[in-house]
């Protein structure tokens, strides 16, 4: 399977990287499943955001949502404003 993720705000700073496209394991099915691959794969920059946002397909959504092959997946930390 093969999807799209991008990284927002200070994801991105961390991970320097802004997106990636990549061939996920067999048997990941859900966002919270691919946050912990992605993780595990180096990525613990997404571990350490408390209250990590979640869109697929420019939809937003939560951690027991389907990934299906061709999505985007978009993690961002929460904002606040002034």
């Amino acid at each position: 399977m093969s999807v799209r993720i991008l990284y927002f705000a200070s994801l991105r700073e961390h991970l320097g990287m802004g997106s990636e496209e990549l061939e996920l394991p067999e048997g990941l099915g859900t966002v919270g499943e691919l946050r912990a691959w992605l993780t595990s794969q180096g990525r613990e920059a997404l571990a350490a955001v408390p209250n990590l946002r979640f869109a697929v397909n420019q939809e937003m959504a939560r951690a027991s949502d389907p990934v299906l092959d061709g999505d985007e997946v978009a993690f961002f930390p929460p904002v606040t404003g002034g």
